[in-house]
């Protein structure tokens, strides 16, 4: 798509005054801008479209090679280029990088959008936790030691031995630079203070200016009942510290150790029972392991009688905890018939009269249906 003159973009003529040209492209910045049309790909392309005619045109150079060649007399000229594909004249590649060019022109306007954009924070922290099968089913407390950046206590986390700071003159205190790579223009954190926007000419001696220190420290954690193994438990601001911003955030990842007697599956646990083949067809009482008592208990089962393989038994509301509302899921039980390996001869002898009756007796029953 051909690009629009730039004129044309701001809604103004060729003769408008530096006056004129900021007065149109705020009246269309606050029309398009992010935060008012949130998720609207066309707007956001306007947006950028104005700021990159602004660009130009408020740069009485970049202006009047503008009016005496168009674009080709910009690129020629060393300034940004053509956006590729997209209908901005002049490449924005993000609405951050538009902020951070104009944000000092348009007061408050920009100046809270570019605070919050800008706002400095440190980084996550990541933990692998192990956990007993029994911990995870009913919840535990666990101290945890960990290793992270925090505000050194010497200079009040500023980084300076006198606790003054002035303002980063790489970034003129936005913690926020934009360079020009190609046709774009793109904004990264400021190398010179990390992203503070500050910068100490006394360093402490105990950070050596950076205005963290390494601590470690140990944290109480609370896991709740029902965790499943490969959840996270999020602790809020026990991340590295930041001089100037927030703290990150710590992240807990849970290893949950299986337990041969129970199969999870959600909130659902299944045990396997071996029973004999006559307990099946004789029915009775069969102890089973449970949950209760911390994954340790047992509870009794009337079996009955003629019970076929793979019969489950469900135990509602014996199952594990739901982590995140009451209740418990359920407690499947399935019956598995042992066949012996060996038996002995009285037993043998025993089994082939009983076949051998079990045989008269379907015999007896073809006959008489």
């Amino acid at each position: 798509m051909k690009p629009r003159d730039l004129y044309e973009v701001l809604g103004v003529t060729r003769a408008a005054t530096p006056a004129d040209l900021k007065k149109a492209y705020r009246q269309l910045a606050i029309r398009y801008h992010p935060d008012k049309c949130p998720n609207d790909k066309g707007a956001e392309d306007k947006f950028k479209e104005a700021a990159s005619a602004y660009q130009i045109l408020s740069d009485a150079e970049k202006r009047d090679l503008y009016d005496r060649h168009g674009l080709d007399g910009i690129r020629r000229g060393g300034g940004a280029g053509e956006g590729a594909g997209g209908p901005a004249p002049v490449g924005f590649e993000s609405v951050e990088a538009v902020f951070s060019a104009f944000g000092d022109l348009f007061g408050d306007f920009f100046s809270g959008r570019m605070r919050d954009r800008a706002q400095v924070r440190g980084a996550d922290l990541r933990l692998e936790l192990p956990l007993k099968f029994h911990e995870a089913v009913w919840g535990t407390s666990k101290n945890v030691k960990i290793t992270r950046s925090v505000g050194c206590t010497k200079c009040s986390a500023t980084g300076s031995a006198r606790g003054k700071v002035d303002p980063c003159p790489q970034c003129q205190g936005r913690g926020q630079v934009v360079h020009t790579q190609g046709f774009f223009m793109v904004q990264t954190t400021c190398s010179g203070c990390l992203g503070t926007g500050k910068t100490a000419k006394d360093p402490c001696g105990d950070c050596r200016g950076r205005g963290l220190k390494s601590e470690i420290s140990t944290l109480a954690l609370v896991v709740p009942a029902g965790i499943s193994d490969g959840q996270q438990l999020r602790v809020s601001g026990r991340g590295e510290g930041c001089p100037g911003g927030t703290p990150g955030d710590l992240y807990v990842v849970l290893a949950v150790e299986e337990d041969s007697r129970f199969q999870r599956d959600g909130d659902e646990i299944t045990s396997t029972v071996l029973i004999s083949f006559a307990t099946a067809a004789l029915g009775g009482e069969i102890e089973i392991n449970t949950l209760d008592d911390g994954c340790s208990g047992t509870a009794i089962l009337e079996l009955a009688p003629g019970t076929q393989p793979d019969t489950i038994a469900v135990r509602r509301g014996q199952g594990i905890p739901h982590h995140d509302r009451p209740g418990r899921g359920d407690h499947l039980v399935a019956f598995k018939i042992e066949v012996p390996k060996k038996l002995s001869s009285r037993q043998e002898k025993i089994l082939r009269q009983f076949a051998a009756e079990f045989d008269e007796d379907k015999q007896a029953k073809k006959k008489t249906g």
